[in-house]
């Protein structure tokens, strides 16, 4: 008898789509009036709807997929310039003999790419670098693991603007990527204050007594193995202290940008920045968020009538951070002296690295076309309200959490279980929190926690995670000894995300 293969993240977001096409047939269909449910006619969907739905979702979630396409670029002109490997580098041999110090500095380092832009599959670059490092200063290979997995994946976990988690959510549940983001911070700092915590008294009790490390029996063959040569690091030039400031100023100048200034904190500095700069005829016009089209000329906004706008910071979407990105890549790439035809060839790599998750976003979203077009996603909505109606927002909260721990394994891709799944549970909760007489976009950003929290949890242990996987088999160390070593601080991570959830909903 064949073993039972789980099927690809793809397979299961199709199989996913067909039985929702199926239930079309059988759910009655309905529609929200202003804000008031209402029963029509069926419009079950068929086999070419369900053919086309893939593609539908693609053109629906063109803003996200076009983003995480250039950011794949952006990503791989920086890992070319070898300036991030350099930075890395650079603390190594500052710090050598003090390795304990690395620790806190590296995880924190890693956790905030994986808080902004979702650094993972980057961070394998590291292992071979570290690993040495570590082995030689007298921690295990589980230390090394820890500091760069735990430190990039908490940030995942906690991630504040990262595009694959909070922005594939926030699109698929029509909320401002900057709603939440208060809390998502504070989460960031906890978390990595407690896997910091967590990973150094492991390292400082390995260093003392070697036989306490969960790998102890494996301490002669991979000091033989992990230190019979050194791997040579790029220097941290001026030209790379340059990219790492871009790189830096790229993402704050993006947090800056989703942060709703004015209508959330009545904060209007930037509004009156960018009404200054769209009077500049050398700057052109832009639409305002509301559409995210450039327009050519003034008498095309005049006849649309909509207002005249530049880079609103605080009215940014994902249009506007496409543009960012694609200019930092230009810019690094500038400084760094890439040829033209080099520059294009690095960026599009880099793209076609992250066109599954491109793709992937499209696919899950065609889920959402085929219960829009049949009706039914108002219906499960107005059911799933009547059920819920008297469900506290702090129990609410606990329970999404708990549904996407397993849906973390069944569908492990982010951005796809975000698309497939956001578009009910993102109005739902704003549905109860309301219903509670708090706010339904806080309601939303809290649901979109719950889900990155449970999926960044997962993640730091999927067997079908490639980084995870990927990490160990660099490491030589068994995935169950890996288990043994993270298992407490997963159920840690699990108790203070509750705490984080209860309390959040709590003040709404």
């Amino acid at each position: 008898m064949k073993k039972f293969k789980m099927p690809s993240a793809y397979s299961i977001l199709l199989i996913i789509t067909g039985i929702v096409a199926a239930l079309t047939w059988i759910i009655p269909a309905g529609k929200y009036e202003e804000g008031v449910y209402q029963a029509i006619d069926k419009n079950p969907q068929g086999i070419l709807r369900f053919l086309s739905a893939p593609v539908e979702g693609f053109y629906d979630a063109i803003g996200i997929a076009l983003f995480v396409l250039v950011i794949g670029g952006f990503i791989n002109v920086m890992i070319k310039t070898g300036a991030i490997d350099a930075a890395i580098g650079n603390l190594i041999k500052k710090f050598g003999g003090r390795e304990i110090i690395l620790i806190p500095i590296i995880m924190v380092i890693l956790g905030i790419g994986g808080s902004t832009y979702g650094m993972a599959e980057e961070t394998i670059a590291f292992y071979p670098l570290l690993i040495p490092v570590f082995v030689a200063a007298g921690f295990d290979v589980v230390t090394a693991v820890a500091v760069i997995l735990i430190g990039a994946g908490t940030g995942v976990l906690c991630s504040t603007v990262n595009p694959f988690a909070t922005g594939a959510a926030s699109d698929a549940a029509q909320v401002s990527l900057g709603i939440g983001m208060g809390l998502r911070a504070m989460m960031f700092v906890v978390f990595e204050a407690i896997g910091i915590f967590y990973v150094l008294r492991y390292a400082k009790k390995v260093k003392k007594t070697p036989t306490l490390s969960v790998v102890s029996e494996l301490k002669a063959e991979n000091e033989a193995y992990f230190l019979r040569d050194k791997q040579e690091t790029p220097k941290l030039t001026g030209k790379r202290k340059w990219i790492l400031a871009i790189f830096t100023l790229t993402f704050v100048i993006m947090i800056i940008g989703v942060i709703p200034w004015s209508w959330k904190f009545g904060i209007d500095i930037f509004n009156n920045i960018n009404d200054a700069i769209a009077k500049i005829p050398l700057f052109g016009v832009y639409a305002t968020s509301s559409d995210n089209y450039w327009l050519s000329d003034l008498a095309s906004a005049k006849a649309t009538g909509v207002p005249l706008s530049a880079f609103a910071m605080g009215d940014w979407w994902f249009a506007q951070i496409t543009v960012l990105f694609l200019a930092a890549s230009v810019l690094v790439g500038k400084i760094f002296g890439f040829k033209e035809k080099e520059f294009v060839k690095i960026f599009i790599d880099g793209s076609k690295d992250l066109l599954a998750v491109a793709l992937i976003i499209g696919v899950s979203r065609g889920i959402k076309i085929i219960m829009q077009a049949g009706g039914m996603d108002a219906t499960i909505l107005y059911w799933s309200e009547n059920a819920l109606k008297d469900m506290s927002p702090a129990l609410f909260s606990i329970m999404t959490y708990i549904f996407y721990l397993p849906m973390s394994f069944v569908i492990p891709s982010t951005s796809g279980l975000a698309g497939a799944t956001m578009p009910i549970i993102g109005p739902l909760a704003g549905s109860v929190f309301q219903n509670a007489g708090l706010v339904a976009e806080a309601g939303k950003a809290i649901a979109i926690t719950a889900y990155q929290s449970a999926s960044g949890l997962i993640n730091l242990v999927s067997p079908t995670s490639g980084v995870v996987m990927g990490a160990l088999a660099l490491a030589r160390l068994p995935y169950e000894r890996w288990l043994k070593f993270i298992g407490k601080l997963l159920l840690i991570y699990a108790v203070v995300t509750v705490i984080f959830l209860v309390i959040a909903s709590l003040i709404g």
